[in-house]
């Protein structure tokens, strides 16, 4: 069943060429390629961009290898400099930059320009980073000596990124890896290839006011999996940061661990929020309403499992069933849209699977049908609210579209037991009221995942701390925190400058 749009979305092309225009991207980057650029907010065509083969992939690196060796003898608050100077070019391009992720990723404005400023404060982060990348002096046992850590490039860093973050998961890579002392190749999901030509011209721009860049910095390769595994198995770069599903990060990771590279894995959530007896209500709606729905349910950290005290489920269940009935689903660049479409019909075909094996399992779904925008290539669905009897089937794996499941518990044990009782680990949260329950929730025996929130969503975060989760989410961090240490390498150093030799451990070694 469908339901009837308050209005039909116009087309999208010339509003694509135009922000392309004010952005300094040339309009010949469309003129013909592999790679369809495509808006989800019609299906309309925006031109063809061409792409790498796997063959190509050799020469980028080598020339990103090139630049990083230059590079890495620059002084660190030098090469913040560089990247303050992006920040500085973000700022300028905000607005049209958030339009054009709008526009190819479907995201509401606000999450559109949302996602520019997190680049902006990332660069910030960075800026400051690039005078704090601090070793250690460490207490030695030997007299006449000292014993210290210190931190140097790694060399090039390969970000591999998806569609539904289609410019801050490489700001969140690049800036840190810059002020490191490191060059980026980046591969963006050939589903949003016009947002990441835009980020390149903006760096090329930043580059050349700093005016001494060396040249291959920073490449983007546009291409399909086989530019992405030729980036994976390159010996060259001992560094991948893949953003992607849990698929994809099997088929990465072994081939990073065969070479023995590192490997920054963000992958797929199913993340929980429990709504305790004590919980506000009123505050718990909200929350939960932007995590399920923001972004149509296409984020890693949307909330997909919802797990509620018997006490309070029917009245929660009532106000959530009225907000989903309330909120408007239409084309994202209108004021007042929250829910804009999803990415393309195998995102709708996935959905339409789960909903299917929800009710197979005994579930209630309120809300998930399609909604007619007046174009067969769109698709907007109403997000689905789906009472389960119990946490099973389709629950235990993420669905990359608004669909939040709702299951009742008992005590915090049984809640705290469900939160953890799927594969993936990245976000969770809690609403209570109750010191002890929020404490437990966050304590070893709490949440396994690798955010716990108390009273807000598990969706959304600031660049400040490390973001990436445990178990099948890959065990990555990305942002702030000490996540820089992963584009490092660390150099334990020992001088001696005393006239003796004395050995550790009290070793005896006397040759004369």
């Amino acid at each position: 069943m469908r339901e009837e749009a308050m209005t039909a979305v116009s087309g999208t092309r010339d509003d694509v060429l135009a922000v392309l225009d004010r952005l300094g991207v040339d309009r010949a980057v469309l003129a013909g390629g592999d790679i369809v650029a495509r808006s989800p907010i019609d299906g309309g065509e925006a031109g063809r961009v061409t792409t790498l083969s796997a063959a190509d992939v050799d020469a980028l690196v080598r020339k990103a290898h090139a630049a990083q060796l230059a590079w890495r003898v620059v002084p660190a608050p030098r090469r913040g400099e560089l990247v303050r100077l992006l920040g500085e070019e973000l700022r300028a391009v905000r607005t049209d930059l958030g339009l054009l992720v709008t526009l190819e990723a479907g995201k509401i404005l606000s999450e559109g320009l949302g996602e520019v400023q997190e680049m902006i404060d990332i660069c910030d982060f960075a800026v400051g980073l690039s005078r704090q990348l601090y070793g250690l002096t460490i207490a030695t046992e030997r007299p006449g000596h000292r014993l210290m850590e210190t931190w140097h490039p790694l060399g090039v860093c390969g970000v591999i990124s998806a569609f539904n973050f289609p410019v801050a998961v490489w700001s969140w890579n690049a800036a840190l890896a810059l002020v490191c002392g490191n060059s980026v190749i980046w591969k963006p999901s050939e589903k949003t290839p016009l947002t990441a030509i835009a980020v390149q011209a903006a760096f090329e721009r930043a580059a050349a006011k700093f005016g001494s860049a060396p040249d291959g910095l920073s490449i983007l390769a546009q291409g399909h999996a086989d530019v992405g595994q030729a980036l994976v198995d390159h010996p060259l770069v001992p560094l991948v940061s893949a953003t992607g599903s849990t698929r994809m990060g099997r088929a990465v990771a072994p081939r990073l661990a065969a070479r023995f590279a590192r490997a920054i894995l963000e992958l797929g959530g199913n993340n929980a929020a429990i709504v305790a007896p004590s919980a506000d209500l009123e505050l718990a709606v909200r929350g939960i309403a932007f995590a399920a729905m923001g972004t149509a349910g296409q984020r890693c950290t949307t909330l997909r499992r919802l797990i509620v005290h018997e006490a309070v489920a029917d009245r929660l269940l009532d106000r959530l069933a009225a907000a989903y009935r309330s909120v408007k689903v239409g084309d994202p660049r209108e004021a007042g849209t929250l829910v804009g479409p999803l990415i393309d019909k195998a995102s709708y075909d996935g959905m339409v699977k789960a909903l299917a094996a929800a009710k197979a399992a005994g579930g209630t779904v309120i809300g998930g049908d399609r909604v007619d925008v007046g174009s067969g290539d769109a698709y907007y669905v109403r997000p689905a609210l789906v009472v389960m009897p119990d946490q099973a089937g389709p629950m235990l794996e993420e669905t990359f579209a608004p669909i939040l499941y709702v299951v009742r518990y008992r005590d915090l044990d049984q809640a705290i037991a469900l939160q953890n009782g799927v594969p993936q680990g990245l976000a969770s949260s809690i609403f209570t009221t109750d010191m002890r329950e929020a404490e437990t929730f966050m304590s070893p025996a709490g949440s396994d995942c690798g955010i716990a929130n108390v009273n807000l969503g598990p969706s959304g975060a600031e660049i400040g701390g490390a973001f990436g989760g445990e178990k099948e989410t890959g065990g990555g961090r990305e942002a702030g925190s000490d996540s820089w240490k992963a584009y490092m390498r660390r150099a334990t150093n020992t001088i001696n400058y005393s006239r003796s030799l004395p050995l550790a451990q009290g070793v005896q070694f006397d040759i004369g």
